[in-house]
């Protein structure tokens, strides 16, 4: 039962809202928590930052196809927020299967006097109301109410990996491995297909699509990346069916680092484009790069996460490490991006000063106000007092998900079930 309810806390997606003042989290065991910023006060002008849990739901449960004789997980894929338009706020999550718009709003009234019913509910006889009365709104403790707005279901016949948010607000995309739907948030019963890339004959299936977003301002253009290491940008307005992509993005492969283990490290496990829309940022196994969407043929920046692990490739594949999904953020102004690694260890780069860092979540660094080290991997020959041997990193401990706030150095990093909230020192 331990092992069972660690498994279901395990955090698989993080997500700031566009002003960062909320953050979810989702988790293996289909729920969905939300943490909300503390205002700031008169007296304790460093508190501000904090994060307290706001909200606690049940997105997604466990179910069974039992056409297909397949269990579907509850665990949440993807949380992605809509731009707030009033006092409520809205959210799409969603697992492998199905996608669902939730509306999250704060209560702290309720109506009292209703002339059909007693206060406990129940209905009067008309018979016995003589008298009307005006229903009057009392004080109540604050209630913060999550409920189902829309449930987008049966589209896709494989696993969704990436769920994205339109610029015009009005429509959503949803990627499997085979196909990329669009949505619009009013209609719930069909989507349009806009990629398919599946073969006539499954037997010649060669790439699947990894990721896919929305670019932040051109409600026509989006890109999707595949796990043969290539990204494709299209456009809606050349055809509805985008077939035929409008950029790709490829680089050749170095031949002097050919191995069995290429294509496998080459696949890209997360693609985002800058806040400015001018670049993308991929991540594969090993690597971040950063393309100019003017140029095609290569990166303009390539950043190796822990290129210390090519020489253990091979155990990485006998206990499936190989196959892990790293994610990638920009910060707010798209001069920093951070991305995980194992040891619960994640990486920054400035892309200005080109200096990197390594830095560890864990819980003897996870005292408040505790400043992080930074962290360094020896390969081989001695260690210095404060390097951790490439031999000692624990693989079971990733970091796969990570966000950043949308205009303030503040990062949020899940470490298995553990969520870890950094910020710059304040002075």
């Amino acid at each position: 039962m331990e092992l069972e309810k660690t498994r279901a806390d395990i955090i698989s997606t993080v997500e700031f809202n566009h002003t960062g003042e909320l953050l979810a989290t989702g988790d293996k065991g289909g729920r969905v928590v939300i943490f909300q910023r503390e205002q700031e006060s008169k007296n304790q002008v460093h508190r501000r930052g904090e994060y307290n849990v706001y909200s606690t739901f049940q997105s997604h449960e466990p179910e069974f196809d039992y056409l297909k004789s397949l269990e579907i997980e509850e665990k949440i894929n993807k949380i992605r927020w809509l731009p707030q338009q009033n006092a409520a706020y809205f959210l799409l999550s969603t697992n492998d299967k199905t996608v669902k718009l939730w509306k999250v709003s704060e209560r702290d009234k309720r109506p009292e006097g209703y002339n059909l019913k007693d206060e406990e509910g129940r209905l009067r006889d008309p018979t016995t109301i003589t008298t009307l009365r005006v229903p009057v709104l009392r004080p109540m403790d604050l209630m913060v109410e999550a409920t189902p707005r829309r449930v987008f279901a049966n589209a896709h016949t494989y696993h969704i990996n990436s769920i994205s948010v339109n610029s015009d607000y009005e429509t959503y995309m949803s990627a499997d491995d085979l196909r990329i739907n669009l949505w619009n948030f009013e209609i719930t019963n069909q989507s349009f297909n806009i990629v398919d890339i599946k073969p006539a004959n499954m037997e010649e299936l060669t790439e699947v699509i990894t990721a896919a977003e929305f670019h932040p301002h051109h409600c026509n253009s989006f890109v999707y990346s595949s796990s043969k290491g290539t990204i494709r940008l299209c456009d809606m307005r050349a055809s509805a069916l985008c077939d035929r992509h409008s950029k790709f993005f490829e680089e050749p492969e170095d031949p002097s680092n050919r191995s069995f283990f290429s294509e496998i490290i080459s696949s890209i496990s997360d693609v985002k484009f800058s806040h400015s829309g001018r670049y993308i940022m991929t991540r594969d196994y090993l690597t971040v790069k950063v393309w100019d969407l003017n140029m095609e043929n290569r990166p303009i920046e390539t950043y190796q996460v822990h290129d210390y692990l090519r020489s253990k490739l091979c155990s990485l594949y006998e206990n499936d490490c190989i196959f892990d999904k790293f994610e990638c953020v920009w910060n707010g102004s798209d001069s920093v991006i951070m991305t995980g690694s194992y040891n619960n260890f994640f990486r920054m780069f400035d892309r200005n000063t080109k200096r990197d860092v390594t830095l560890e979540a864990s819980r003897e660094n996870s005292k408040p106000r505790a400043i992080l080290k930074p962290r360094k991997v020896c390969v081989g020959g001695k260690r210095r007092k404060d390097e951790i041997s490439v031999d000692s990193l624990d693989f079971s401990k990733k970091i796969l998900h990570t966000a950043w706030h949308p205009s303030e150095n503040i990062i949020a990093v899940a470490a298995t079930n553990n969520l870890y909230i950094f910020q710059d020192k304040v002075n």
